[in-house]
C-alpha cells in the first residue's frame, strides 16, 4: 500500500487541519493545478480529452507520490492529516514559485494553531511627523490596504484621487482606488502589472485573516464594481511584498517618472502595518 494511503488511516503526529484552513488549502491546490499545463509537467502523452485546463488530480498525485484518493480529499477540503513531507512533495509537483510555496506552507501550517489576528486602524501621531518628513511619496497602510497616513508628495502623485483621501472620515482603501479611480489609473503607466501584483499581495492577507469577515465582504463588493479585479482574483495568484517599480505620467510632466516602492514592516506589535516609500529611479 502506498505510504500516503496509510496516512489516511494512521494519522502522523501532526494536528488535523481545521475546516476553514482545510478548505482554503484545497482551493489553493486546485487553483495551482489548473494553471499547470501537462507539457510543463513533462506529460506529453495523456489519455482522453481534457475538458478543463491544467493537470488532472491523479496526475498531480502521481507526480507528488501520493494516492489519487488522498490528493482528491485535500482539494475537497476534507480534514485529513498532512505531513510536511507530503505538502512539500505536492508543492514540487505543482512547480510553485518561491512566493507560492511559502503561501502553501502558511496555509498548511500543520504544527501551529491559527492565530486570530487583528487589524490596526489608527497610528500614533508621531508617525505622521515621520512620514511628512520624507521627501518622497510615502504612506502607511495595513493589511486591508487602508491608507492610514500619507504625505503631500503622495497627494501630488495621485492627483484627483488625493481629494478622495482627504475628504472622507474613514480610511480609504488603496486597492479599491487602484481599480475604481480613473485619475489614479490614468497616471500609472504600468497599471496592469501593478494591479496583478497588488491583488497577489492582498490574496496572502485574505488567507491570513480567514476569520475576519471584512475580507470576504470587501472582495465581493470590489468584484461587483470591477470586472478586472474579479478576473484577477479568480487566478488565485499570490505574491510577497518586495521592491516594486512603478511608472507615473502626470499632466504637465515632460516625461514619465519611475519609482521603486520599498515596503518596510513595523514591529511585531503591529505586524499588519507597512510603510511604503517611493524612491525616484535615477537613470
Amino acid at each position: 500500500m502506498n505510504k500516503q494511503d496509510s496516512d489516511i488511516d494512521e494519522a502522523p503526529p501532526h494536528r488535523e487541519l481545521d475546516k476553514s484552513r482545510a478548505k482554503r488549502l484545497g482551493d489553493y491546490l486546485k487553483s495551482r493545478r489548473s494553471r499547470l499545463k501537462p507539457e510543463q509537467a513533462g506529460l506529453t502523452k495523456t489519455r482522453g480529452i481534457r475538458r478543463t485546463p491544467g493537470l488532472r488530480r491523479e496526475e498531480v498525485a502521481i507526480l507528488a507520490g501520493v494516492s489519487a484518493t488522498y490528493y482528491a480529499w485535500l482539494e475537497q477540503g476534507r480534514e485529513v492529516s498532512v505531513s510536511r513531507e507530503v505538502i512539500e512533495s505536492i508543492g514540487r509537483a505543482l512547480q510553485l514559485t518561491e512566493d507560492e510555496y511559502k503561501h502553501l506552507l502558511e496555509l498548511w501550517n500543520g504544527n501551529e494553531p491559527e492565530a486570530v489576528l487583528s487589524i490596526t486602524r489608527e497610528v500614533q501621531p508621531k508617525w505622521k511627523e515621520i512620514v511628512n518628513g520624507i521627501a518622497y511619496p510615502a504612506f502607511i497602510s495595513n493589511d486591508r490596504t487602508e491608507l492610514l497616513i500619507w504625505n503631500q508628495a503622495l497627494e501630488d502623485l495621485l492627483g484627483n484621487a488625493s481629494n478622495l483621501i482627504k475628504n472622507v472620515e474613514h480610511p480609504l482603501n488603496m486597492l479599491a482606488l487602484q481599480f475604481t479611480e480613473p485619475e489614479m489609473r490614468s497616471r500609472l503607466i504600468n497599471w496592469e502589472a501593478m494591479a496583478a501584483h497588488a491583488v497577489g499581495i492582498f490574496r496572502t492577507a485574505y488567507d491570513k485573516y480567514a476569520h475576519d469577515p471584512w475580507f470576504a465582504k470587501f472582495v465581493n463588493e470590489l468584484s461587483e464594481r470591477s470586472e478586472e479585479f474579479a478576473n484577477l482574483w479568480k487566478q488565485h495568484r499570490v505574491e510577497a511584498k518586495r521592491v516594486t517599480r512603478v511608472i507615473y505620467q502626470a499632466p504637465g510632466w515632460l516625461q514619465a517618472r519611475a519609482y521603486d516602492i520599498n515596503s518596510l514592516a513595523f514591529t511585531t506589535d503591529h505586524p499588519d502595518l507597512h510603510m511604503c516609500i517611493f524612491f525616484p529611479v535615477v537613470e
